[in-house]
């Protein structure tokens, strides 16, 4: 039953049209829910289109996953806009290339929340 429950979950990537990473990252993502048997699962595409929206959004950078609305990366953020989203790791900053294993991780159901979530956001790698 948990299985079934976290096939609807709601995964949306958003990005805005300038961003060279996101298809990179939608490409990624659709493999690992595929590979941790989340066939149902589509990510739904949000472009943000202006500054305003990113403000709206609170949108912190692109390419951003979402998981039922939720940033699983996110921290207090106080700026938004169309820009490039970059990532703390244990190695440090960085902005654009992340191992398909924690993209794996995001995709595995937290069945104590019943959504996905990854185990350890700091943890991205390269």
């Amino acid at each position: 039953m948990e299985e079934a429950a976290a096939r609807f979950v709601r995964v949306t990537l958003r990005y805005f049209d300038g961003c060279p990473h996101w298809r990179i990252l939608y490409d990624r993502l659709r493999q690992v829910l595929r590979e941790e048997g989340l066939i149902d699962v589509e990510p739904v595409l949000e472009q943000v289109e202006t500054p305003e929206d990113a403000e709206r959004l609170r949108f912190v950078g692109s390419p951003t996953i979402l998981i039922e609305g939720r940033d699983p990366f996110g921290g207090p953020e106080e700026s938004f806009g169309l820009s490039c989203r970059v990532y703390q790791t244990p190695d440090g900053w960085r902005a654009r290339r992340r191992r398909i294993s924690y993209e794996r991780r995001c995709a595995k159901p937290d069945p104590s929340r019943n959504e996905l979530s990854p185990e350890n956001p700091a943890a991205l790698g390269e």
